[in-house]
């Protein structure tokens, strides 16, 4: 029982070893000394509440933030001492916020629950007591032995025992999991690919023995122990025998599986990735903010506990005849009387610190993100996306971005690969118009590529040449040119994991290699674009891959089919950067052909053109293609033997298999003769320059991290205007010790400052990097500082990661953004303050784990110069606007303590208490930060420079702070002085004369007064409000001016009426006669027009003294065809005094609806033309304004 509890608490896995015994069909040894392992079921959970946990699991984690238990504690004060206010005035608002949060929650988690009961009640064939049993999901047991139809997806984590295939394979997609809709083989061990049916099935005795559950979707390490005829016989079990849970069966009419992993502990659940806990500099703000106010509140409530015992010091004052004191109060501790008194000052003052903030924020990032999924500006029409956000959490980090950090591949290109040129032998050729054409005269040409031309032509009737051996030719010089020809398309053939669908061979590469005989009726499948590229290019040239048959590769050359023997697949990883494959060709022979990075092919190679191969790949990568190479070598058959026996040893291993395994691929892979090299492009995104102009006229540096080698990052980043042919280039490459990058990073450091260049970039190497970074960090920041691009090439995913984290944790602590659109992005999307998902080919891993999804590079434009700017200037005015309108409300209640004694005598009713930041003030703030547009989003995206201004988070600014904090006191200053002195002294309130001066303080007391200031209070922050928005719809309007109506319907109704449920009614019939009383509607009306003058002066002097780029881009240029804005050039010379003022007071208003500024620019108009998607910059012509 203990062990069970610890289980279920995390302290006790049920699993102890490293490796799971898993018997097939669940038959465990008669001789019972087998103790079975527990595994859990197959119910897949990814709700975070139960009923029955539901309220003290989100309670607690919503009073662990500090806002709330700082309100529950006020809450239980008010329940424990007597104080000035009601508990519900600290409880009601703390219920609201609580319960509105759990709402939200509980709603996510439900629809997360009706999501986990439709997939763990969906029906699946199980193979029991020899027979089919239909069950539930859920009812899966690992070791049950699952029947898997067409289409269907994997109900669990299956080691594949057979198909309807004699050689057991099938195919699957995984795009649910990785986003790859390439199909994948997966094959059977050959003992159990026979066993086709549940009879034969339920013959088998089998034991599988695998490692325990991990997240990694690609590696799997186990072996099958099969009893046949009283022998075992072992086989290996790796990724190509497993099939995922999410994954789809494609291409196959049915198959058998044996269930290893199960319910939350397949790889699929264990990739699940729970909300991101990243926080913004906004929040980050606010929490200071927070903590001022605090220190505000605990100040007032200590001054007002020690001015209260200074009063009362005098005898007169400390037991005053209206107010004697009880006789427990005159014998209890004077420690004790002080801190209650310090409780119910801070209970009566607590109200400065805005409760309400954070569910106005938390519903503003929710409900604003919902722009972002809704702007049709993002949606790509061609793939059919749209931008998806995944953290509404970070919407105004967006605005905030100071670096970019990019992968190159998919994120800045397409990622559709075209086969452009190739070195085969030492010679460069080309394709045009579908032909391989040799270096020099043009294909029209009567000599150099014809002679080649002809050549291949010939190779029809050559037919002597692969009847014999498949690769040896005749020693003529034209049959040797030719064999080099064919063995490299051969190589480029079949060192490939490519799949083919709908495979139809009839009249392919029946011809010469001409364009004209393409596969058009092939479709290949590749999980990476360079093989489909290749593979196509191969087909077009004549050697045309046919598909797999059991185990071999079949192709077809120039007609006559070829089938090779598969042997072993020595597959891609990122740290060998190459894959091979072992094959027997027709004749007998076995072969290895390898492909992969010329780093990791050419110092492997002994033979063949190596030289000017490498000289021809550095050309290929100056033009921006990305290169392969290809080798090959003869084995032997007792080379062979050995091969095979390694890799069946490294393999079988269930310890260090990956570490084994990479010995011996690098014992295999040497030796090699080259053959040649491919280079393929992988063009620019559409609008990529602009985009990447546009963020550095925004202020922010642009960094491009990428696994290609030098040349060709270098290539692409000026193509792609990352970096200038001006712009002077420095390189940290090919750094092989700590010292030699130490110095190298010096002489950087030396001609950065030496160099009159006003822009320099950086290239960095992956190796050169892991040196700078691992004791030269400060020296090597400091270059990148002074750069205003940096490029690293050759980079691994970690790397990429580590370099983002070094960014972050520069003094400076500057807002970084990562984009990639793979799985190698993942890392530094995750390291990234803020992460962005490129939905492209590399499947959706990146788009998966990002903060936000965009399907082009080119969107990120508007991303941050429209909605990151409109979001940080959102919330950064609610949260400047919300201590803003609380100190007005709470600073009357400090000051009123001066003239009633420090008797904590409340101002306002406790309804108004509650009522204030919940109805009265809570709406218009909230559609202001949902709706506000202070600048039109054309001329936010035409003029990047405007993002500068909101940079650094200058709008929450300890400055802009105080700005806000001190606008509160004094406007709370003029509502309690300026009620005091004009109504205060008045006895004619009712404005009939009626009222007599004896009644004067009954009449105008206590209730009469804080209800003027606090109607002043609404009125004025309201108003407040609507100055600050820009940009008016109809529920602007509606929310604006309703609040206000809203406040005095509601005070007349609840002060009209005796409401019986209320057991006292303070309230009975004082607004009715306030608002009956001429001076006070005039002193309403004086109130707030001082308030909010003093304010508007401010804003006409400093717009007209000191505009900033924002402000000029609000003011629209009267009577102007093309309403120009108020730009650097709009400002027209002999403008009369008449157009002086109106252009002022436009500059105060500040508006900027559709109406007012013009949406279709022309090239003659003074701003940058731009489309519905992305800015297009040209010049800015002055003259046209």
């Amino acid at each position: 029982m203990w062990r069970w509890v610890r289980q279920q608490l995390g302290f006790d896995p049920p699993h102890q070893s490293d490796t799971r015994t898993i018997y097939i069909a669940n038959r465990f040894p008669q001789n019972g000394l087998y103790t079975p392992q527990k595994f859990i079921d197959n119910r897949i959970i990814s709700s975070k509440y139960t009923v029955w946990n539901f309220v003290p699991k989100n309670l607690f984690e919503q009073f662990r933030r500090v806002a709330n238990f700082y309100f529950l504690i006020i809450f239980l004060v008010q329940l424990m001492i007597d104080t000035p206010t009601s508990p519900i005035t600290s409880g009601l608002p703390l219920f609201f916020v609580i319960t509105v949060t759990a709402i939200k929650q509980g709603y996510e988690d439900w629809l997360r629950h009706n999501s986990d009961n439709e997939v763990n009640g969906a029906p699946v064939y199980v193979v029991r007591s020899g027979g089919l049993v239909k069950t539930r999901s859920k009812n899966i047991r690992v070791g049950d032995i699952v029947r898997i139809a067409k289409d269907e997806i994997f109900p669990a984590d299956l080691v594949l025992l057979s198909s309807d295939r004699l050689d057991g394979s099938c195919h699957v997609t995984t795009a649910s999991l990785d986003g790859e809709t390439n199909l994948k083989t997966h094959v059977a061990v050959p003992e159990t690919a026979v066993l086709q049916t549940v009879a034969s099935l339920d013959t088998l005795v089998a034991v599988i023995e695998c490692q325990q559950p991990e997240a990694d979707l690609y590696r799997f390490m186990g072996r099958m122990i099969i009893t046949q005829q009283m022998e075992e016989i072992v086989r290996p079990l790796g990724p190509e025998s497993l099939l995922l849970r999410g994954a789809r069966l494609k291409n196959t009419k049915e198959i058998f599986g044996v269930a290893i992993y199960t319910g939350m502990e397949t790889k699929m659940a264990l990739n699940y990735k729970s909300k991101s806990q990243k926080r913004s500099a906004v929040e980050k703000s606010m929490n200071t903010f927070l903590i001022i106010y605090l220190i505000i509140l605990i100040s007032e409530a200590i001054i007002s506990t020690i001015l209260k015992y200074t009063w009362q010091a005098e005898e007169k004052w400390d037991e005053p005849w209206y107010n004697q004191k009880t006789e427990h109060q005159r014998n209890s501790s004077k420690i004790l009387r002080f801190i209650s008194d310090f409780l119910a000052f801070l209970v009566l003052y607590n109200f400065i610190i805005p409760i309400s903030l954070y569910v106005t924020v938390e519903m503003q990032k929710f409900l604003g993100s919902f722009f972002i999924g809704w702007d049709l500006d993002l949606y790509h029409e061609e793939s059919d996306q749209k931008a998806q956000v995944n953290t509404s959490d970070l919407n105004e980090e967006l605005g905030q971005v100071e670096y970019v950090f990019t992968d190159k591949t998919g994120t800045l290109t397409e990622n559709e690969m075209q086969f452009r040129e190739c070195s085969i032998n030492g010679i460069k050729y080309q394709e045009i118009n579908g032909r391989l054409v040799s270096e020099g005269p043009t294909p029209d040409s009567s000599d150099g590529n014809l002679s080649y031309l002809n050549s291949l032509s010939h190779l029809n009737n050559l037919s002597h040449l692969t009847t014999s051996s498949s690769f040896r030719t005749s020693p003529e010089n034209e049959t040797e040119l030719i064999k080099e020809h064919d063995l490299f398309f051969k190589a480029v053939s079949l060192c490939h994991t490519v799949q083919i669908s709908n495979v139809q061979t009839d009249g392919i590469g029946d011809g010469p290699w001409q364009s004209n005989l393409a596969p058009s009726q092939l479709e290949y499948y590749a999980s990476s674009p360079d093989e489909k590229a290749l593979v196509e290019a191969a087909a077009r040239i004549g050697i045309v891959f046919i598909g797999n048959s059991e185990e071999t590769m079949e192709v077809k050359t120039l007609g006559k089919l070829e089938r090779y023997k598969l042997l072993h697949i020595l597959e891609f990883d990122s740290d060998r950067r190459r894959m091979s494959v072992i094959v027997q060709a027709p004749s007998g022979e076995k072969f290895l052909f390898a492909k992969g990075a010329e780093s990791s092919i050419l110092p492997n190679c002994v033979g063949g053109e190596i030289e000017k191969t490498r000289i021809h790949v550095d050309e290929f990568a100056l033009k921006g293609l990305r290169t392969l190479c290809m080798a090959y070598k003869q084995l032997t058959s007792k080379e062979y033997e050995e091969i095979d026996r390694r890799l069946f040893e490294a393999r079988t291993a269930l310890q260090q298999r990956e570490e084994k395994l990479a010995d011996v691929f690098q014992f295999i892979e040497k030796n090699l003769i080259l053959l040649g090299a491919t280079a393929v492009e992988d063009r620019l995104q559409d609008r990529v320059r602009e985009t990447i102009e546009g963020l550095r006229m925004a202020g922010i540096k642009v960094w491009v991290l990428t696994g290609d080698k030098h040349e060709t990052a270098v290539s692409v980043s000026l193509s792609c205007g990352h970096f200038h042919r001006t712009m002077n280039i420095l390189e940290l490459i090919n750094q092989k010790s700590d010292s030699q990058c130490a110095e190298q990073l010096r002489q950087l450091a030396r001609r950065i400052k030496e160099d009159h260049v006003i822009q320099h970039g950086l290239v960095v190497d992956g190796t050169s990097l892991s040196l700078a970074l691992r004791e030269h960090e400060k020296l090597f920041m400091e270059v990148c500082r002074n750069c205003s691009a940096v490029l690293c090439c050759r980079m691994a995913p970690l790397q990429k990661a580590k370099v983002i984290r070094l960014i972050k944790i520069s003094p400076e602590k500057p807002i970084t953004l990562a984009v990639g659109d793979g799985a190698n992005d993942v890392s530094m999307i995750q390291e990234a303050h803020v992460g962005i998902g490129i939905m492209g080919k590399e499947g959706r891993q990146a788009a998966r784990n990002s903060d936000y999804a965009i399907a082009r590079f080119k969107f990120l434009s508007k991303l941050l110069f429209v909605h990151g700017h409109f979001y940080y200037i959102r919330i950064a005015t609610l949260v400047q606007y919300f201590f803003y309108k609380n100190v007005c409300f709470i600073t009357p209640q400090f000051l009123y303590q001066f003239y009633c004694l420090f008797s904590q005598q409340t101002l306002y009713d406790s309804v108004y208490l509650t009522l204030y930041n919940i109805c009265f003030t809570s709406l218009p703030i909230l559609i202001y930060s949902l709706l506000e547009q202070h600048i039109d989003p054309h001329v936010l995206q035409s003029k990047p420079t405007l993002y500068r201004d909101i940079s650094k988070n200058r709008q929450l600014s300890i400055k802009t702070f105080l700005y806000w904090t001190i606008l509160g006191f004094s406007h709370a200053f003029i509502f309690f002085f300026g009620s005091y002195f004009l109504i205060g002294k008045d006895i004619s309130l009712l404005g009939n004369g009626q009222l007599l001066k004896p009644n004067h303080q009954m009449m105008f007391g206590n209730w009469t007064f804080g209800t003027l200031v606090f109607t002043v209070m609404v009125i004025t922050v309201t108003v407040k409000m609507a100055l600050e928005t820009h940009f008016w719809t109809w529920i602007n309007h509606l929310v604006t001016w309703g609040s206000i109506i809203f406040y005095f319907v509601f005070s007349l109704f609840y002060g009209g009426i005796l409401w019986p449920f209320l057991g006292s009614q303070n309230m009975y019939f004082v607004f009715i006669q306030l608002l009956s009383s001429g001076s006070a509607w005039f002193a309403i009306i004086l109130m707030v027009v001082t308030c909010l003058l003093l304010d508007i002066v401010k804003k006409v002097f400093e717009r007209q003294l000191h505009p900033t780029n924002t402000e000029k881009a609000q003011l629209i240029k009267a009577n102007s065809s093309i309403k120009c804005l108020d730009s650097m050039c709009c400002f027209s010379e002999g403008e009369t005094a008449c157009a002086s003022v109106g252009r002022m007071l436009e500059r105060v208003v500040g508006r900027c609806s559709p109406t007012h500024v013009s949406r279709s620019w022309s090239a003659s108009d003074p701003f940058y033309t731009n489309d519905r998607s992305i800015l297009t910059l040209s010049t800015m012509d002055s003259s046209t304004c």
